[in-house]
């Protein structure tokens, strides 16, 4: 039965918002999603929690004395041939009935009607519930309009969940236990005792249940509306819990009534996502003995509903590897998560000739270098030619062709590489520092072109405004009328369309209506976009510097957006928690990647294309394969809402930082973290490595710019098959050998930095006064 009800999942990964019009057109531009990937991850995914928390007798809560098993068994079904008929899915409804030997039921009996009316009209739901496991997975697996509205859908180890069903409500209540409140204290009380008196070895995993069992239990007394009980025990152990839990615990705390858990944001993470614990099988064993022994059947209960433990065979982990990896909204990221195979490697490049023209020859020559140099330049080209053995196949995802200009730019490229500065901790960039002076009502967003020839800024005002960089100003295409007395055949044609009277160092482009969080030029530097608290991403012409589209499917604000590295596709992310995957030429999303549990706040695209990565205020970041929509990358350890992400030249490694002012390196291949940097004291708003990949600069709103040493951080990684199987890292406390210098500014948050073409170091923020 679980393989029918998951085609509904399907659906929920490809809709759009019920705003945003009809379901996406199957682009022509990219494959569809592959169904059987999708499905097969699901199931993998179900299985392994099944095994983790199943691995011991269950001991479910027995019901209440009117509920038998058949009795509950029957409503479940229900309730979900009600939802199936409600969201029109007859077919799947059918097959449920026939395999159900339910005929009758919803079909015309009055008194199954009754009863399942009956049953819809009670309280809110939780996510899990230990009644008949399939059923419970149809449960949190079916879209549903609720879904896209208020709290999108999550998606957790590859089965999409959605929030609270009003119809399925009742059916799905975990949180109504009738144990004894005045008992949860000392049931919670005895396992913190427990657990504090266990071996050392012991100690720092098992305490990592503290906080998703304070929680749940909480929950647990206001839903039933033991409210003073629920009161005393937050009282007596959130100050037990660890510090970055303490936003969620202050949002936790407003919750003091059931009435107030309908529709909570918290609530609902909560209750959709099973906590994820990453315990050693000894440590677990210990666990369920002591529970067993004292027969605690009410946290026993919630281990099973509300937890997947993660079991591994090998030593305890130590308190330092376990604080480097949890702090996310749902715990730490199942192992299996990150198994996926990755193409990380580099696309192969087309091959240019590199032609030096004589004021290359005579720049070498007065510096006195020989001209052998010259082979060396091609070399820097071809160095891509060979085939990356981890890249995907040139043709996985449909990329645009190179246009003439496109080719140029390239080989412009390339010759700017040969005299590019090789960095490293004996040769430190210079920086360059754009700060915006008077910035209208607050600057939010920054970037800067890949030449470096322009910069863009969005403004709390809803304007962005482009300035030129270089003494060349911006110009706008002439008026039709104009255009037409144009010899087209002329050589300078591109010059001779550019109108001179509109030259001007600034352009400010008009059209949103609200503050703008994030802009991105195109490769080619023809084209601007756009994301703002109104919900839309717009393109903008650099040609004519008006607006070309506005993309709507985002219902809520959009936070961050960015072009691929090879144009054409763009992604956004927003406060619906989902990124979207847009081309240009469509006006609908061409992927949909639903999974985190709070805003996308930040996006990029890996530097083949074929993935992006997203950060969110869950704390954890994903990484999404474009070919597909499957998330194949979960990382965990941030403990603040993950505001800037890089990946390294060569693709293999990726950089983010938070609002918890550490930056955190990921070796994309194995799912690993492999480093964490420490030094800033503020939320990180910008990363950036240097164009090879030498040195990874930082930028934070403590106001200053850091440098640190790429190379030395990424040698040597531990990342043999033990280390990779059981998620086991050893972090050196090596940040400040890392780090080569520290630049601070007056008082400027830095938001933005660039490394130019030749390895120059541009950072941008808005003087701030206070």
């Amino acid at each position: 039965m679980a393989a029918l009800h998951e085609e509904p999942a399907e659906v929920a990964a490809a809709q759009p918002d019920p705003e945003a019009g009809t379901s996406p057109p199957r682009p022509p531009c990219l494959p569809p999603p592959s169904p059987p990937l999708r499905r097969r991850a699901g199931r993998r995914g179900e299985g392994r929690a099944a095994g983790a928390v199943g691995s011991a007798p269950t001991k479910p809560a027995a019901p209440g004395p009117a509920a038998s098993p058949a009795a509950l068994d029957r409503q479940t079904l229900v309730a979900v041939l009600q939802f199936l008929r409600r969201s029109n899915l007859r077919e799947s409804e059918e097959i449920l009935r026939r395999e159900a030997r339910l005929a009758g039921l919803l079909g015309g009996s009055g008194s199954d009607t009754d009863s399942g009316e009956a049953l819809l009209g009670r309280g809110t739901s939780a996510a899990a519930v230990a009644i008949g496991g399939s059923v419970a997975t149809v449960a949190t697996s079916s879209p549903g309009v609720a879904a896209v509205a208020a709290v999108p859908p999550g998606k957790v180890g590859g089965t999409v969940v959605v929030e609270d069903q009003p119809d399925v409500s009742a059916v799905l209540s975990a949180y109504n236990q009738q144990g004894d409140p005045t008992l949860y204290e000392e049931y919670y009380s005895g396992l913190k005792h427990f657990i504090e008196c266990s071996l050392d070895c012991h100690r720092a995993e098992l305490s990592q249940l503290f906080y998703p069992l304070f929680v749940h239990m909480y929950l647990e007394l206001v839903y039933n509306q033991h409210e003073s009980e629920a009161k005393s025990f937050f009282e007596r152990f959130h100050g037990d819990q660890e510090c970055y839990y303490q936003d969620d615990l202050r949002v936790l705390s407003s919750l003091t009534k059931k009435e107030h858990m309908k529709g909570n944001e918290t609530m609902l993470d909560f209750r959709t996502s099973k906590f994820v614990l990453r315990i050693s099988r000894d440590s677990y064993q210990l666990l369920k003995r002591h529970l067993q022994e004292k027969q605690n059947n009410q946290i026993w209960n919630i281990v099973q509903e509300h937890l997947y433990i993660d079991i591994f065979d090998g030593m305890p982990r130590s308190k330092q590897q376990i604080d480097a990896m949890v702090g996310s909204l749902a715990g730490e990221a199942k192992r299996e998560a990150n198994k996926a195979k990755v193409f990380f490697g580099l696309l192969k490049e087309p091959e240019f000739d590199v032609p030096l023209d004589d004021e290359d020859e005579e720049g070498e020559n007065e510096e006195g270098k020989p001209k052998k140099k010259k082979p060396k330049k091609d070399n820097v080209g071809s160095k891509s030619k060979k085939q990356d053995p981890n890249a995907p196949p040139q043709n996985r995802i449909p990329l645009p062709e190179l246009k003439d200009s496109d080719k140029l730019d390239k080989v412009m490229n390339m010759k700017e590489a040969a005299r590019r500065v090789r960095l490293g901790p004996e040769c430190l960039p210079s920086i360059c520092f754009y700060t915006f002076l008077n910035a209208y009502q607050g600057l939010t967003a920054v970037d800067i072109t890949d030449d470096s020839s322009m910069i863009v800024g969005g403004f709390a005002d809803s304007t962005v405004r482009v300035w030129s960089v270089t003494p060349k100003k911006l110009r706008s295409v002439k008026t039709a009328a104009d255009l037409s007395l144009i010899d087209k055949e002329s050589d300078d044609v591109l010059e001779r369309i550019m109108d001179e009277k509109t030259a001007s160092e600034l352009k400010i482009l008009y059209g949103h209506s609200g503050p703008v969080y994030g802009t991105s030029f195109s490769p080619d530097r023809n084209y601007l976009l756009s994301c703002s608290e109104d919900g839309t991403v717009r393109l903008w012409s650099l040609q004519t510097f008006t607006c070309l589209v506005g993309y709507k499917g985002h219902n809520y604000p959009v936070w961050d957006t960015q072009f691929s590295p090879y144009g054409y596709y763009f992604v956004s992310g927003g406060h619906d928690r989902v990124a979207r995957l847009w081309a240009t030429d469509h006006y609908q999303p061409l992927r949909i990647f639903a999974g985190h549990l709070a805003d996308v706040t930040c996006t990029r695209f890996h530097p083949n294309s074929n993935y992006i990565a997203t950060g969110s205020a869950d704390r954890t970041i994903r990484l999404w394969d474009v070919l597909n929509g499957n998330c194949v990358r979960i990382f965990t350890g941030h403990k603040g809402p993950i505001h800037s992400l890089a990946f390294s030249p060569n693709g293999r490694f990726l950089a983010t930082g938070a609002t918890d002012g550490r930056v955190l390196l990921w070796d994309i291949g194995h799912g690993l973290m492999v480093g964490e940097l420490k030094g800033h004291t503020d939320t990180i708003y910008a990363l950036r490595f240097s164009r090879d990949g030498e040195i990874l600069a930082s930028g934070s709103m403590d106001n200053t710019v850091r440098l640190w040493d790429a190379v030395k951080a990424f040698e040597d990684l531990e990342t043999d098959d033990f280390t990779t199987a059981t998620g086991h890292i050893n972090l050196p406390e090596n940040s400040q050998d890392l780090l080569l210098g520290t630049y601070m500014t007056k008082s400027t948050p830095v938001v933005h930095l660039h490394f130019t073409r030749r390895n120059l170091l541009l950072a941008a923020g808005a003087y701030s006064s206070q």
